[in-house]
This record gives structure tokens, sequence and C-alpha cells, in this order.
């Protein structure tokens, strides 16, 4: 009785397995070979159910990164605000809860204007931004060419190098006073330091990359007989160019920290001017809110220019 009930049990499955086997897709010649006559016991089965892939099998991984990344900033900022206010309690520093209510009152009207001093922390930081805006494009106007013909004449990397080398360690602010003695003015003053702290990562990193182009290109050139422009735009410029945006977001990290020391000694509007303002009437709150929007804006500045970078990056 058991061994007929095994021996029955195995045509089951047998039978099974032959139906699955044809219902996903035989060789052909199992397609063609006669059909076996169906098991009495095949006919009551149901047709095998479609496989569907999970949800979690399908986006399991990429939600696990997705934790992965998040959590240890989350982490991060949190153990961030909760020194920040252990610390508060035990000074006049003020909290985070108090400073956040003061945010949302300065960016509830960010661009109010109540005179020339009095305004706004969006038309603060507006001002900043075009005063880096302008310093930085003529260091960038300069700077970069500079930093080409550097890297491709030996006489005049030679003749440069000894400049260079004494002028850029010089802290930026010792720059400020030669801006107002030539300037006459705070406004070009403070756009001056920040053309002459910014152009030297240009010229340096440009310079760069122009000697690291491989002899052989430049021989190949010499070879074909091509003209100083067609080796800049055939060569040296797609070469270089990874080592131009370094030097370009090495310097917009600069020009946006120097600006706040520099409005915090010329005046005028600017969000260093405001942190210097709040300073002065005693309002702490104001200057932290200046900290970290300054940090914020910086940040933007930077991957905004590592997106360019990776948009244009040379392969």
């Amino acid at each position: 009785m058991r061994a007929a009930s095994r021996s029955r049990l195995r045509d089951v499955s047998a039978a099974i397995l032959m139906h699955e086997k044809f219902s996903h897709g035989a060789p052909a010649a199992a397609v063609n070979a006669p059909a076996a006559p169906p098991h009495p016991e095949l006919a009551a089965l149901p047709p095998p159910a479609r496989r569907h892939t999970p949800l979690l099998e399908r986006y399991g991984s990429d939600i696990a990164e997705f934790f992965r990344q998040v959590i240890p900033v989350v982490f991060g900022l949190a153990l961030f605000v909760a020194v920040w206010a252990i610390l508060a309690q035990n000074s006049a520093l003020p909290g985070p809860v108090k400073t956040w209510h003061s945010a949302v009152g300065v960016f509830s009207d960010p661009f109010y204007r109540k005179g020339p001093n009095d305004q706004g922390i969006g038309w603060n930081i507006l001002n900043s931004l075009q005063r880096v805006g302008i310093g930085f494009g003529l260091a960038a106007l300069i700077g970069i060419p500079l930093g080409f013909m550097i890297g491709r004449f030996r006489f005049l990397s030679g003749m440069t190098s000894p400049i260079v080398s004494l002028l850029r360690p010089v802290s930026p602010l010792a720059w400020l006073p030669i801006g107002l003695l030539v300037f006459k003015a705070a406004n070009p003053a403070a756009i001056w330091v920040i053309f002459i702290s910014s152009i030297w990562p240009m010229i340096i990193n440009t310079a760069a990359g122009v000697r690291e182009v491989p002899q052989d290109y430049l021989n190949v050139a010499k070879v074909l007989n091509l003209s100083e422009w067609k080796v800049f735009t055939r060569i040296l410029f797609p070469a270089v160019l990874p080592f131009m945006l370094t030097g370009i977001r090495l310097a917009i990290g600069v020009a946006w920290l120097v600006i706040v020391a520099a409005e915090m000694l010329t005046g005028g509007v600017g969000i260093g001017f405001w942190v210097w303002d709040e300073w002065n009437n005693l309002n702490v709150e104001h200057i932290i809110i200046a900290i970290f929007t300054v940090g914020i804006v910086g940040l933007l500045l930077e991957q905004a220019l590592m997106l360019l970078a990776r948009r244009f990056e040379y392969r």
C-alpha cells in the first residue's frame, strides 16, 4: 500500500515538472516530440503562477544604500545640535531653539530696506555674491591664460615662479590697505582683495596641468606643424581642463572666505558687514545665523562647480 502511494507520488511529481518545463518554454526537440498522455491527476492542478519580482528584492539594495548614506549624516547633525545645546546651557551662547526662532524671523522678510545700512539678509548676501562674482571673474580672466602661458613657456615659468612663490602666502587682508590706497573706496578695495586672493589657485593649477601634458603630444604637433592656437585648442585645453576646474573650485572657496573678513573691515552692505553690525548690537543669534548662512552659500557654490567639473570631465 505504501509502495503504491510512493509510486503514485513520484508519477505526480514527474508530471508537475514536465508541466512547468513546457509552460516556461522547452527546447525545439522536446516541443516537436510526441506529447505524452497527460496524467489523470495533472488536469486537476492549477496552472503555474507567474513569477513577480518582489518590491523589496527589486529596490532593496537602493534603499539600503540610501540609509547607509543618510543615517551617518543625521547622526552627525544630531550630535552637533546636542553638543551645541549643552554648551548653551553653561554659557551665554544662544541655544538651537532660540536661534531657530530668530532665523524664522530673519528669513521671513529677507529683502526689507529701512536705510542704506539697515537691509535684510537677502540683500546682504546678494551684495556679497556680486563682489565675489566680479573679483572672481577678473581673477579667472587673467589667471587662467597666465597659467597656460607659464606652463607652456619655460622662460616665463622661471621668470614668474619667484613672484608667485613670494606673493601667494600673503594673508588676503594684508592687501586691503593697498586697495584702499589705490581705489580710494571700500567697494573696489574689497573686490581687489577677492581678486588677488583667488588668482593664485587658478594660475598654479592651470600651469601644473599644462606641465602634465605628455611631451609626445607636443612632439606630434610640432611634426604636423600645428599653429600655437591649434595646439591650445586641440591638445592643451582638453588635457588641462580637469586641473583648471580644480583651481576654479579652490579659488571660489577662497573668494567666499575672504569677502566676509573684507566686508567686516570696509563696511557697506554685505554679509560680513551684517555680522559686524549684529555684533555691535549684541545680537548673538543673528551672528550664528550669519555663520550658517555663509557656510551654506559657500557649500552651494562649491557643489555647483563640482557638478560643472563632472559635466566637462575630459575622457
